[in-house]
């Protein structure tokens, strides 16, 4: 995270801002969870500004979504701070709306990001621009503190205008270390108590492996993902973790990954498919398409937008791929 706020300060500004009016889900039919059709049906083609969507509980969402990062100006640059300063330098207020404004034009209309910095920002651009980009955010409370509290802010998130919630990867990665799968089904279950799709974050496989096994019963998950195909990836026995900044890698067995995915049927949002800027977005979405991921989380500039998504829809409408699109 590039900024930090004591929780309870984060919650009373989020309170103070929350006159904004909150998205009404998008209406997608009832009695289909998991359509059979291929994701071309919605696109018109690779040339079309339609973007592909997919249905998860309920509503739809597009298989390209914006990231959330440069909009908090966190760029995972390794040891190249002075990116971060460049990021916040270049990604003002102004250029943040314009950037929002431009993904739902080209077709993107959901948005994954970190609470803690950018709501106020995102408020301004429903209620000054009328922005319709509905918002899927994680609550940072720790559950093993109470689940009260986690409750408190995920309901805070939800009035607000959170379409949907899930669990922090980074959370549900330190849940699961600490054998408290309990808790992140606690989690889903407060989420979908307030009414909105309910997923769980992950960098670490055996966290969805262990959701599956236990029920917990999430709507989707929100799981790394990315070939190791690029200069600055690690060596086999630098891999230790399942994430690291240096070398940089955020998914350690991508072979392993896909092969579990294709056992899971609910939808899979995959994130960091770039490595953190490492790989080009023509070798990244095509790959993550093509190995069963349902929708791509990628943080993009202005500039970068109308190229990836026309990447996007491209590798949609060309992917090959035995697992079958699960939203």
């Amino acid at each position: 995270m590039s900024q930090r706020m004591d929780r309870r300060d984060f919650l009373k500004t989020s309170f103070a801002l929350s006159t904004a009016a909150s998205v009404a889900a998008s209406g997608a039919g009832a009695g289909s969870s998991k359509p059979n059709a291929s994701a071309k049906d919605e696109s018109g083609g690779p040339d079309s500004d339609k973007m592909p969507h997919g249905e998860i509980a309920g509503q739809q969402f597009s298989r390209l979504i914006l990231g959330g990062n440069l909009i908090n100006h966190y760029t995972h640059s390794r040891d190249l701070d002075y990116v971060y300063d460049l990021a916040a330098r270049y990604n003002t207020e102004e250029k943040i709306l314009d950037t929002l404004e431009l993904a739902e034009k080209h077709g993107i209309s959901w948005l994954v990001a970190d609470p803690l910095g950018c709501q106020p920002t995102l408020m301004k651009y429903r209620r000054e621009r009328g922005g319709d980009i509905r918002w899927v955010m994680c609550p940072h409370a720790d559950p093993t503190k109470g689940i009260e509290n986690y409750m408190e802010e995920a309901e805070q998130l939800v009035e607000n205008g959170a379409s949907a919630l899930y669990v922090w990867g980074v959370r549900g990665d330190r849940l699961y270390r600490q054998d408290r799968i309990d808790l992140i089904k606690q989690c889903v279950a407060v989420h979908k108590g307030l009414g909105v799709p309910s997923g769980v974050g992950a960098h670490d496989l055996r966290v969805i492996e262990a959701c599956e096994e236990y029920g917990v019963g999430a709507d989707f998950y929100v799981k790394t993902f990315h070939h190791h195909d690029y200069p600055t990836a690690p060596e086999p026995d630098e891999i230790e973790g399942p994430y690291s900044e240096i070398p940089g890698y955020w998914c350690r067995n991508p072979d392993r990954t896909a092969e579990v995915m294709e056992e899971v049927d609910k939808p899979w949002v995959a994130f960091k498919v770039m490595a953190a800027g490492a790989i080009p977005p023509k070798s990244a979405f095509p790959y993550v398409f093509n190995n069963g991921a349902d929708h791509i989380l990628a943080g993009m500039f202005d500039f970068e937008i109308a190229e990836d998504a026309k990447i996007a829809r491209e590798a949609i409408a060309q992917a090959d791929r035995s697992r079958p699109w699960c939203s």
